[in-house]
């Protein structure tokens, strides 16, 4: 087991556990990334929008797409989006703000229910890091990408300038979980998510499991000085994967 794996192991991170938890935030999660990201959020999701490229007819799985927020961008630009979550909770919460043209679907990042070659692009926004096994997550959505389709991960990364992260550190230990209380919604599920990012790997760690877990052409760029990053990849257009 890595290191990495291990520390994420430590919190706790039984997928039924972490999809409770999610249940549990679901009502004011949107509401809530909102107070606390500072609007950045919405920064966030034009820059995935902008790297997923949706067009008319594409096929997009927004893979822990929560309550459908981060799948509307991509609809809007005539894609065919299956929304898809381990969070049946979250999935409802999405209920009637759900944006024509997303179809919400339950879905394990580490067995998706979908065919080989289905999409032709796949993302997830600050979902990778609350699955038991990246690798085995960036594989399956390795699978079904289409060959020559691409990879848009968006998430909690580290911090460039080390002032920043050293501010960026205290905030999420001490201040996220108080200030998700003050909106409403659960602060020790926000006290998981804080060791979650915490323990994540930087930038550069994760391009590399990106790209042994097949993915080809892997890049990132920072955003808010690197508190989140946002990872591009490919999937080989010679074969299929496999």
């Amino acid at each position: 087991m890595d290191g990495d794996t291990a520390r994420r192991a430590d919190l706790g991170k039984d997928p039924h556990d972490v999809a409770a938890m999610f249940d549990t935030v679901a009502p004011r999660y949107d509401l809530a990334n909102d107070v606390l990201s500072l609007g950045q959020d919405r920064i966030w999701r034009r820059a995935v929008r902008r790297a997923v490229d949706p067009r008319p007819g594409t096929r997009v799985l927004d893979l822990a797409a929560g309550t459908g927020t981060s799948s509307r961008p991509f609809a809007d630009g005539g894609a065919l989006v299956v929304a898809a979550d381990f969070s049946l909770g979250m999935l409802r919460a999405g209920t009637g703000r759900r944006a024509a043209g997303v179809v919400p679907v339950g879905a394990d990042a580490l067995h998706l229910p979908f065919a080989d070659d289905a999409f032709d692009a796949v993302t997830i926004s600050f979902g990778l890091r609350n699955v038991n096994d990246t690798a085995l997550a960036l594989r399956e959505l390795l699978r079904v990408t289409r060959p020559g389709g691409r990879l848009v991960v968006c998430e909690f990364s580290t911090p460039t300038l080390r002032p920043l992260r050293t501010v960026y550190s205290r905030y999420l230990v001490r201040a996220l979980p108080r200030v998700a209380r003050r909106v409403g919604t659960n602060g020790p599920a926000y006290a998981y998510l804080a060791e979650s990012i915490a323990a994540w790997p930087d930038q550069e760690a994760l391009a590399r499991v990106v790209r042994d877990a097949g993915w080809e052409q892997v890049e990132w760029r920072d955003l808010t000085g690197g508190i989140v990053a946002l990872h591009r990849a490919r999937k080989s257009a010679a074969s299929p994967e496999g």
